[in-house]
């Protein structure tokens, strides 16, 4: 039996039965990593601010199997179909590039939106087999629209698909903006656990060491030890509770692309470093290079690393605004609603 979250109070277990469009997001989180469910929550966001006529209704990653053939029962013409975004299209992440074949391959006949996210096929067998898969199972859907967070990646899926792409920042690049005015008294490091990890640990070693003397030192990850799992009646608290812990510090230390999105929105200085594959690189210098508290670097050289610190930790709040860089996204469905 599918559940369907139609909104972020109870879960229900059929399709609401009225008149309204339907927007159906499906591949939605219910891991612990809170860049992820941040994107999910934008998502939504997004999509009852922007279109309200649509109503919103989200399929979590393991109900899609079950979900899909009663989407499929009650679609009308004027629904749409999205997948969720923020992880990584390519073959880092089997079972989620399987989920996303299987929905884009099966509704062929609505619009169809992956929504934004990085792409990364890697340059070996398995990567070669699965960009096959996906070129085989995208191309089955006429109406199906990509939409890339970073430059990077909208070349590499024009290069990839014959699906037209966009252009638009990560979802939670929609979400407003934090000034709670706590104080702040803390260094935060964010950083990765798995296989995008590429920072040298003496380099996380030296800088904390750099920390240490003057600020109390903590070390978490974006992705959540307990609970075990997230749905969207609990997503919302999980995700006020990372924005209180940011804003509670004088600097983050991160290789977490999410992590500094909840600096941006925090206002809290942040030296970003690189991942595997260049996301964080490309989506920081697409977005966010002009915004005086956050920076990137690949740099090693410890008092290299001091001095940009140094100049961000002073670095003092200013306004910011890419919301109107979603344009593009907002025409995609525009078009498809009006018709």
């Amino acid at each position: 039996m599918a559940n369907f979250y139609i909104d972020t109070i109870t879960v229900a277990h059929e399709l609401p039965n009225n008149d309204r469009p339907k927007f159906y997001m499906f591949g939605v989180p219910s891991y612990t990593n809170m860049g992820d469910q941040a994107v999910a929550l934008a998502e939504r966001k997004y999509i009852e601010n922007e279109f309200p006529e649509y109503q919103y209704i989200e399929i979590i990653e393991d109900d899609d199997d079950d979900a899909i053939p009663v989407v499929k029962k009650h679609l009308q013409p004027k629904d749409i179909i999205a997948f969720t975004g923020g992880g990584n299209m390519g073959n880092l992440y089997h079972n989620h590039e399987e989920a996303r074949r299987k929905v884009f391959s099966t509704f062929t006949d609505n619009l169809t939106i992956s929504f934004p996210q990085s792409i990364h096929f890697e340059d070996n067998e398995d990567g070669a087999a699965e960009k096959k898969k996906s070129q085989e199972a995208y191309s089955k859907n006429p109406n199906l629209v990509l939409v890339a967070r970073d430059a990077q990646s909208f070349h590499r899926m024009q290069r990839t698909f014959r699906n037209p792409v966009i252009f638009t920042p990560d979802m939670v690049l929609y979400m407003n903006s934090v000034d709670w005015k706590f104080k702040r008294n803390g260094a935060l490091f964010v950083l990765r656990h798995d296989t995008e990890k590429v920072v040298k640990q003496s380099t996380i070693d030296n800088v904390k060491r750099l920390l240490d003397d003057t600020l109390p030192v903590e070390r978490v990850d974006t992705v959540l030890d307990e609970p075990s799992t997230i749905t969207p009646i609990t997503r919302d608290t999980l995700y006020e509770e990372e924005l209180e812990l940011f804003s509670h510090q004088n600097i983050i230390i991160t290789d977490r692309w999410h992590a500094m999105v909840f600096s941006v929105l925090t206002g809290t200085p942040c030296l970003l470093f690189g991942n595997s594959y260049g996301k964080g690189k490309h989506a920081y210098m697409d977005w966010l290079e002009y915004v005086n508290w956050i920076d990137y670097t690949d740099e090693e050289d410890t008092e290299r690393i001091k001095k940009l610190m140094q100049t961000l930790i002073v670095q003092k709040r200013h306004s910011y605004d890419v919301k109107r860089s979603f344009q593009q996204l907002r025409d995609t469905i525009s078009r498809y609603a009006e018709n």
